[in-house]
């Protein structure tokens, strides 16, 4: 085991995060293949889980495969998968939505039985994420819906994204935007809220004490894991540093530069 993992030798699996974590938009975060052949090295179970729903687990793994890192799709959620599994639970029999989000995000909520409706039909509920081609006509027609009852839920709260030219708005932004015309506070499908690592946890299947949640984000990536009972490290490579950890209602349990050094 690694030196920094060395003091949780009960580890099984790795939950981990990918922007800021693997890489910062097209940049690896460190050699990747070296990171990952230590990881089966060390006989570790892994599962990728990000707040990003802007692509699908296809994508995700060609673009994993682009920085030499081979995963099968199974290893793979994200919060539009957490969303679908959350829409499913509260309308069984599917139906429509107002979707402010990729086309990935659309897609994959279809598959949950979920059809993305025009703006002037009624809907269940408002789904929204990071979308690249906002605009204010799509943020009225949010809030319309939303005043005429439908639900709102949000991908995720990450109100930034890293890049290799630094923090861009990400879908937390958006969500401001209507929570704001709205007065209303979305129900989040993504990290923080344990529902992702279940899933991840059931795919891997490992317990809590088993198994720990790696991200670049507190107030998401390791508040998320705290919630679900994992072990969590917090790596700086993305978002967060600690210039805020007098904030931090529970530290977690290991702070790394990044993933090399917490696993090299």
């Amino acid at each position: 085991m690694s030196n920094l993992l060395n003091q949780h030798s009960n580890i099984k699996a790795l939950i981990l995060d990918m922007d800021g974590v693997l890489w910062r938009d097209k940049q690896a975060i460190g050699d990747l293949p070296k990171i990952f052949n230590r990881i089966a090295d060390l006989g570790l179970k892994v599962l990728f889980a990000t707040n990003n729903a802007t692509r699908n687990t296809a994508e995700y793994q060609e673009k994993l495969a682009g920085f030499g890192v081979h995963v099968d799709l199974c290893q793979i959620v994200n919060s539009a998968m957490a969303c679908g599994e959350m829409l499913k639970e509260r309308f069984p029999k599917g139906g429509k939505l107002y979707i402010i989000g990729s086309r990935s995000l659309i897609n994959t909520l279809a598959e949950y039985g979920f059809e993305s409706a025009p703006a002037d039909e009624p809907v269940q509920a408002v789904v929204a994420g990071l979308d690249r081609e906002i605009s204010y006509n799509k943020l009225c027609n949010a809030t319309r819906q939303i005043y005429h009852g439908a639900l709102f839920i949000g991908t995720n709260p990450d109100r930034t994204f890293p890049t290799p030219d630094g923090l861009i708005p990400g879908a937390g932004s958006i969500l401001a935007a209507i929570e704001a015309a709205t007065y209303m506070q979305p129900i989040i499908a993504g990290k923080p809220s344990p529902l992702m690592y279940q899933l991840a946890m059931k795919q891997l299947d490992t317990l809590p004490h088993e198994t720990i949640a790696i991200g670049d984000r507190y107030d998401t990536d390791i508040v998320g894991g705290q919630r679900a009972g994992l072990k969590t490290a917090l790596v700086l490579s993305g978002v967060d540093d600690t210039s805020q950890s007098d904030k931090w209602i529970t530290p977690p349990d290991i702070i790394a530069q990044n993933l090399s050094e917490l696993i090299m």
